[in-house]
């Protein structure tokens, strides 16, 4: 029997999983009547660990208690405060893939051990590799590091047929990717990626929330400031208002009470239209056309040259995008597949290939960056040290391996300074450093010009692996870039398993939260979700969603038993609504 490998998209706002059984590519259910995980943690008030919706609720009570969008501290070595303790940013990662691998778990009715995980395309190396200590942390091998766009567009390619150029825009909670891909019988090619991952949804929310702070300014004066909860309530609500203009022309950002001044409530209500709010976002919106030129010209195409626009991740709901993209590309982007769960749908299919099922995709991804070294060279007419040589450019096919000869300076050189840079500057110290290592002990007296030869290899995985040796001797020194952002060593990692097996105690945390108020949290999920979509819903499915709103509340304090089936019908009634 082959290894179950499951495939995980492991997002900023939202994250899921998924598994390739018998051909067929299933995105598991997280919850009742969902297959989408809010990839957020939180510390209850009894030191209980909520990992997803029950995190999110509580964000808006808590939210010095919650963590939400720590996939943009990926690869920072800046510690994440939760419950009074510090924590990596690997580690609250790994809280969230922990409840993935639980659900698969549960799921499958078997253990589960090996993942592939999705990162932007432009990730950096350190950014994999935290992915990858994440995965450690939480129990998982993770057998295979692949780029969300060319998931998703192993996802669009089952079923479909022809050789065609493919624009895949990827728009999630936190990141922006666009790859060129060529898709031709059963091998989907990438042939050039570039993107932004500090751009997505939440810089939407943030445009909507200031918004709204200048209009409560206007309201009760400049000197108005909230505290971090009622600031984290006006995000909610402008989340859900950006959501709300996905598929209506206006939206009310609406609060019922923030604060108290002078002795009188203020609360939240301001309407804002689709059209303003596209004109907020435009400029946003131009920096993802400008990414998508750029990786068109490293692909060697023009706009003429895009047969389909495949669109992933959940704000590229916004029907700007779209609109856009179609006036740009000619082309009107497909959208059969769910855009939030594409990703983790081709990471399941990567995942199958790997294990050994009958699939017939072939994969081959590309670096979306360009790494060398420095050396002494000629740089506008003069010598200068720190000329940048590139020795594997942005948009190669991985895995890749390039070598190239440098030369030491002067006579009698015992060692050499190899560094690392990320970049397409020829001055190599305008880009970016991310390592650096000594080899020493060259052969002793040696004139100058002693050749080294210095290797650049690239993974599957994405990830950088350099060496330099002396030629004549073989001494050779290598690493897998250990920048200055702390990685974790063997022993950290353990303990970091350990901290995070702490958190979910004895019991395996079906649901993402320790302890017997597990039943309750999600109950409480389930109204929170339930309320607001009472504005959306008609008389008659208002007073059924009322209804199954009370029942829940009535079984809180009830049997286990009563509190599940009130909740299962609950959030049956939700996802008819939703549908």
């Amino acid at each position: 029997m082959n290894d179950i490998i499951i495939g995980i998209d492991l997002g900023t706002t939202n994250s899921e999983v998924a598994v390739l059984r018998d051909g067929r590519v299933e995105v598991l259910s997280v919850g009742p009547g969902t297959r989408i995980l809010p990839s957020m943690v939180g510390l209850a008030d009894d030191g209980a660990l909520l990992v997803g919706e029950a995190a999110r609720n509580q964000y808006v009570l808590r939210p010095e208690s919650t963590v939400r969008s720590i996939k943009r501290r990926m690869g920072e070595d800046a510690p994440v405060e939760l419950g009074g303790k510090q924590y990596s940013p690997q580690e609250i990662s790994a809280m969230i893939l922990r409840r993935l691998k639980k659900i698969a778990e549960d799921h499958l009715g078997q253990p589960v051990g090996k993942a592939v995980i999705t990162v932007p395309a432009y990730f950096s190396d350190t950014q994999r590799q935290a992915t990858r200590e994440a995965g450690q942390i939480a129990g998982l091998e993770v057998v295979r590091i692949i780029n969300e766009p060319t998931a998703a567009a192993l996802a669009y390619e089952s079923g479909h047929e022809g050789a065609r150029k493919v624009l895949v825009y990827d728009l999630g909670g936190g990141t922006f990717d666009v790859s060129v891909v060529n898709l031709e019988g059963d091998v989907v090619e990438v042939l050039a990626s570039h993107g932004n991952n500090h751009l997505g949804g939440d810089d939407f929310d943030e445009l909507i929330v200031t918004l709204a702070l200048d209009h409560l300014r206007e309201l009760h004066g400049d000197d108005l400031a909230l505290a971090a909860g009622a600031q984290a309530r006006v995000r909610r609500a402008a989340e859900t208002a950006k959501i709300a203009l996905s598929d209506q022309p206006f939206a009310t950002l609406s609060e019922e009470y923030l604060l108290e001044r002078g002795g009188v409530p203020v609360h939240l209500s301001l309407e804002i239209s689709r059209e303003r709010y596209e004109q907020m976002i435009a400029p946003l919106i131009d920096e993802t056309m400008d990414a998508m030129h750029t990786a068109l010209a490293g692909a060697g195409l023009t706009a003429s040259g895009i047969d389909e626009i495949l669109l992933v991740g959940g704000a590229t709901r916004t029907p700007l995008v779209a609109r856009r993209l179609e006036q740009m590309l000619g082309v009107q982007p497909r959208g059969e597949l769910d855009p939030d769960l594409c990703v983790a749908m081709g990471a399941a299919i990567q995942a199958g290939v790997i294990a050994g099922a009958k699939t017939s995709a072939v994969l081959v991804d590309v670096t979306p960056y360009t790494f060398g070294t420095s050396a002494l060279a000629d740089l506008d007419g003069e010598y200068y040290p720190h000329c940048f040589v590139p020795l594997v450019r942005k948009n190669t096919a991985i895995p890749v391996s390039k070598s190239e000869v440098f030369y030491t300076s002067y006579d009698g050189q015992e060692k050499v300074e190899v560094m690392v840079y990320q970049g397409e500057h020829p001055d190599a110290l305008e880009n970016i450093e991310i390592g650096r290592f000594m080899i020493d002990n060259l052969r002793p007296n040696a004139p100058a010009n002693n050749p080294i030869v210095t290797t650049f290899s690239i993974d599957v995985d994405g990830i950088l692996h350099v060496s330099a040796r002396e030629k004549e001797t073989g001494v050779e020194q290598s690493i897998t870039i250990a920048n200055a952002i702390a990685r974790f060593e063997d022993d950290k990692l353990e303990q970091a398993r350990a901290r995070v097996d702490t958190l979910f105690g004895d019991e395996a945390p079906a649901a993402g939260i320790v302890g017997e108020r597990r039943h309750k949290v999600e109950a409480v999920a389930l109204i929170e979700k339930a309320a607001r979509l009472l504005d959306l819903a008609g008389p008659e499915d208002g007073e059924d969603l009322v209804d199954a709103i009370e029942a829940v509340k009535d079984a809180l304090d009830g049997p286990d038993e009563a509190l599940r089936e009130a909740s299962g019908a609950l959030a049956d009634l939700i996802y008819y609504l939703e549908g």
